[in-house]
């Protein structure tokens, strides 16, 4: 599919080149052809005035007359040459313009599509894990253990579906700027601890360690805020190693306050991290990558940072990994 993609791009790419250019040709061979009608006339008009020499009075007036010619050859010339350049930037300016509308939106179709093909294999993973693990309850016997884990797994996939329903939702809202954050009067630091606490319940692969300050207060969206914390630690545990930590950091720097998740995975290319907060965006093929997601989760959690008046940058972590560094430095962040 990839492949499919890239030859229509370079079939579409080809023929707009070509149109192009013919249309470039075509504008150079037009001011070729005047600047010749020009040379035509200015050369009949001075054989006009040859054939009439004899009824001017004075050569220094046949002189006149033949340098008004001249200047107005000139003038015909110029007049062409500067229309003509001023069609060639109108065409190129054009061209550049359209060229970058049309690649970017086959960009983006292409994101859709991978999000299409993402967000399939996102529903359907974790409902055949609960189906099968319920159809497993239904027809065997089995003792209080397994049926615990079984239902544990079961929790932890339907959350997962409620998290990509809640992350398509808010997408849709905040492109269609139909979302109003319900702001109150949050115990920040409690918020981060319960929400830590909830993942790790949901996690078995990684480790999450919380060192969180105490006392901290803000005015923010309770929903949006957990969601915002779920999105940077479910990133960290697609793509770091299992068994690796997660550690999640509020502290405060000065008169700034700072939100750091951190892990230990392979860390994100310099040219790839101002590009992974778009919407769709993933890093890799969606038909070779390994890691899931939908490509929502980083555009939603900037969106819903920005919205709390922060903003977020991504770091190296050291001594290996990615960090996602949150800082707020206004005055609605305060420590109690």
């Amino acid at each position: 599919m990839k492949q499919s993609g890239l030859e229509n791009k370079k079939l579409i790419t080809g023929i707009y080149v070509f149109v192009l250019v013919y249309t470039v040709v075509q504008l150079l061979w037009w001011g070729v052809l005047l600047h010749q009608q020009s040379k035509q006339i200015a050369k009949y008009e001075q054989l006009e005035l040859t054939h009439k020499v004899h009824e001017l009075n004075h050569p220094a007036e046949f002189m006149q007359q033949m340098q008004r010619l001249h200047k107005e050859q000139q003038m015909r010339t110029f007049k062409y040459i500067g229309e003509g350049v001023i069609f060639l930037v109108l065409i190129l300016a054009g061209a550049a313009i359209v060229y970058r509308a049309v690649w970017k939106q086959m960009k983006l179709s292409q994101q859709q599509q991978n999000f299409m093909m993402a967000v399939t294999h996102e529903l359907k993973s974790p409902i055949a894990v609960a189906k099968l693990n319920l159809e497993t309850l239904r027809r065997h016997r089995l003792d209080e253990e397994k049926q615990r884990k079984l239902l544990d797994a079961t929790i932890r996939e339907t959350n997962r579906l409620d998290q990509l329903c809640n992350n398509i939702l808010l997408a849709s809202q905040f492109e269609h700027r139909k979302y109003q954050p319900f702001l109150e009067h949050l115990d920040f630091s409690r918020l981060l601890r319960d929400a830590v606490e909830e993942l790790q319940c949901r996690t078995v692969s990684h480790h999450i360690e919380a060192d969180i300050m105490p006392g901290v207060e803000i005015q923010g969206d309770r929903f949006m805020i957990t969601l915002m914390l779920n999105n940077l630690v479910e990133n960290a545990i697609k793509y770091a190693p299992k068994g690796t930590g997660i550690q999640v950091r509020l502290f405060q720097s000065g008169d700034m306050l700072k939100l750091v998740v951190n892990d230990e995975g392979e860390g994100i290319p310099q040219e790839e991290r101002n590009k992974i907060f778009l919407k769709f965006y993933r890093i890799g093929n969606e038909n070779t990558r390994k890691s899931k997601g939908s490509g929502l989760g980083l555009y939603l959690t900037r969106k819903i940072v920005e919205q709390h008046g922060g903003s977020i940058a991504v770091k190296d972590n050291t001594p290996k990994g990615t960090s996602f560094e949150i800082t707020w430095n206004d005055y609605s962040v305060q420590s109690v």
